[in-house]
């Protein structure tokens, strides 16, 4: 769970700029994965300032995880999340073999094997480009 370091207590209401910079997230992220993510509600008070909870923001540290870390699309990392597959202390050890991806969280799209080969083309391209 992140630490913050603003003298509050560890259960106390965060403000989206709080926990925006405690993680590392910009606040339209926050407010986008709000959309995305039914299962995130922080409180709203008067003029849409919202607040979060310790529960809220254990919740955006795993989404974080899924989809800036592993990977995930939002749309797999909601279907973890809601097939309980996402717990926040879930991050697979270096040495354990990786699992079989659910349906659900599968990509959308071409391998990763797919694509580096294309994308090292177009930098190369780019650099001929800038050396010229």
């Amino acid at each position: 769970m992140t630490q913050f370091n603003d003298g509050k207590d560890v259960g106390a209401l965060r403000t989206i700029g709080e926990v925006g910079e405690a993680l590392g997230i910009k606040a339209h992220v926050l407010r986008y994965w709000e959309q995305q993510f039914p299962m995130l509600k922080p409180l709203k008070r008067s003029g849409g300032r919202r607040y979060y909870r310790p529960e809220d923001v254990s919740l955006l540290e795993t989404i974080d995880r899924l989809v800036n870390r592993e990977g995930y699309t939002l749309k797999g990392a909601k279907a973890a999340i809601r097939a309980g597959k996402a717990d926040a202390g879930a991050v697979p050890s270096p040495s354990a073999a990786p699992a079989a991806p659910s349906a659900a969280a599968q990509h959308d799209g071409p391998s990763v094997e797919d694509v580096v080969p294309q994308l090292k083309a177009i930098r190369a391209r780019l650099e001929a480009i800038l050396e010229a």
